[in-house]
């Protein structure tokens, strides 16, 4: 059979494959669609990386928490009330003025989503996956991230055991700052390691 014409589709490859999964399952009566966008809008507006930003906002904020946090982060985190889904074991990673953490997850796209909510699409992408291992140094500075030379890059792989929180460097210019104002400066890449956290205006 003849297969040589176009076909309109403004969807990336990946998309395409989750957009006909999606509809596979649906036509199958498998899944409810406004279930699934009920868990989406949770995780994307009220979830996000609120959650997280709040936990680094504490660990900057109170030297006992940062120390908990470093010793057991799935129980510091879960003492403000941030569980479940992919959240059971965590491990917070502090960027330090000589070293710069960066999360990946080689084999699949294991991520906190009780923490940082919905994983990005570049996050779970093969690209980022294998060359976050074999260049981090190259990876950062695609996404903008330009650090010296001397400074250390530490990749941590997260597993469906493990997964990890980067706690950026507190910014200068913001001692006396609340936790609420401080973790507006908190982004999910800066907890992924992909960036630092904002500068205050």
């Amino acid at each position: 059979m003849s297969h040589d014409h176009d076909h309109d589709n403004e969807l990336d490859p990946f998309a395409a494959r989750v957009r006909a999964l999606e509809t596979i399952l649906t036509r199958k009566g498998l899944i409810d669609l406004a279930a699934i966008d009920v868990i989406v809008d949770t995780y994307e507006t009220k979830i996000g990386p609120r959650n997280g930003a709040r936990v680094v906002a504490k660990a900057w904020s109170d030297p006992a928490y940062a120390d908990w946090l470093k010793r057991d982060a799935t129980e510091a985190i879960a003492s403000l009330s941030y569980t479940g889904r992919q959240g059971e074991h965590m491990q917070a990673v502090f960027n330090t003025a000589d070293t710069h953490n960066l999360v990946v997850c080689t084999l699949c796209s294991c991520y906190p989503w009780s923490v940082l909510g919905l994983p990005p699409v570049w996050y779970k992408a093969p690209p980022y996956r294998s060359r976050a291992v074999i260049d981090p140094r190259g990876v950062l500075e695609e996404f903008g991230l330009t650090l010296p030379a001397e400074t250390k890059i530490r990749v941590w792989d997260s597993t469906a055991e493990l997964r990890y929180l980067v706690v950026p460097a507190r910014p200068g210019g913001t001692e006396g700052w609340s936790e609420e104002r401080l973790a507006e400066l908190v982004s999910r890449d800066a907890m992924i390691g992909t960036a630092q956290a904002g500068q205050p205006a």
